[in-house]
C-alpha cells in the first residue's frame, strides 16, 4: 500500500499532467473504473496501476486526480500512434478544445474505420480531457499523425456545394469552430463542401458536432 506522496508511481501521475512531460515519456494517464475497463477490453497493459485502499491510500490517489471529486483508480499507458487510413476518417487542423478532440475520437469510432488525424495546433488526444471524452475510444482507435489519405474534403462554410457522400477512400478535413480550415489547407482539398445550416440559425456548428454529423453523412455512401 503506498502511503507516501512522494511514491515514484504517484510523481509520475503527476508530471503526465503537462504536455511536454507526457510528449518526453510517451505516456498518458486514464482515471476511472470505465476508461481502465475499455483499456483492459482492447488489450492495453498499463505501465502502472493504483486502486483507492487497495494499492494506494485514497486521499492520496485524490491528490493526483484531474478528475476534481476524486478517483477510484488510474492507469498510466504508453501511447499508441495509428497510421492514417480507413475508407472513411478525419484530420483535425487547429481544434484546440480537448474535449472536442475526443468527441472527434469517440465519433470517428462509431461512424468511421479509419482513425483521428491529429494536425497542427490541435489538442493533445492523449490529454487528461481529451481522453475522458473520447470515451474508451482511444484505446479501441487511437488517433494517427500524417498525410490525410485518399480524397480529402474540407468542410468550408463559405463553400458553394452542400456535403454529400464520395467515393471513399476519403478524409474529412476539420477546423476549429471559428476559425474554420487555414486558407491553405482549404485551397489543397479535392473537395470543398458545407453542412447546410437554417438561416435563422447560429452561425457555425461545434467542431465536433461538425465532423460528427459529418461522418455520419460520408458513412451513409452507397459503396459501403
Amino acid at each position: 500500500m503506498i502511503t507516501s506522496p512522494d511514491n515514484s508511481q504517484l510523481k509520475l501521475i503527476r508530471k503526465l499532467a503537462r504536455k511536454k512531460a507526457r510528449d518526453e515519456e510517451g505516456m498518458f494517464v486514464a482515471e476511472g473504473d470505465d476508461l481502465v475497463a475499455a483499456a483492459v477490453a482492447a488489450g492495453w497493459e498499463p505501465e502502472a496501476l493504483l486502486w483507492a485502499g487497495q494499492d494506494v491510500e485514497p486521499e492520496l490517489l485524490d491528490r493526483v486526480s484531474q478528475l476534481g471529486s476524486g478517483t477510484r483508480v488510474i492507469g498510466v499507458y504508453r501511447q499508441r500512434w495509428a497510421e492514417p487510413g480507413g475508407d472513411l476518417s478525419v484530420a483535425l487542423h487547429g481544434v484546440g478544445d480537448p474535449g472536442n478532440v475526443g468527441t472527434v475520437i469517440r465519433s470517428a469510432h462509431a461512424l468511421a474505420d479509419g482513425p483521428v488525424v491529429i494536425g497542427p495546433e490541435t489538442a493533445d488526444p492523449y490529454g487528461p480531457k481529451a481522453v475522458r471524452a473520447a470515451m474508451g475510444s482511444v484505446f479501441a482507435r487511437p488517433p494517427a499523425r500524417g498525410r490525410p489519405v485518399g480524397t480529402t474534403v474540407a468542410l468550408d462554410a463559405d463553400a458553394d456545394d452542400v456535403l454529400a457522400p464520395v467515393d471513399g477512400p476519403v478524409t474529412l478535413l476539420v477546423g476549429a469552430e471559428r476559425e474554420g480550415l487555414p486558407a491553405d489547407v482549404v485551397e489543397s482539398a479535392d473537395v470543398r463542401a458545407r453542412i447546410p445550416l437554417r438561416a435563422d440559425g447560429p452561425e457555425s456548428l461545434n467542431a465536433a458536432m461538425a465532423a460528427t454529423l459529418a461522418l455520419y453523412v460520408m458513412g451513409s455512401r452507397s459503396d459501403g
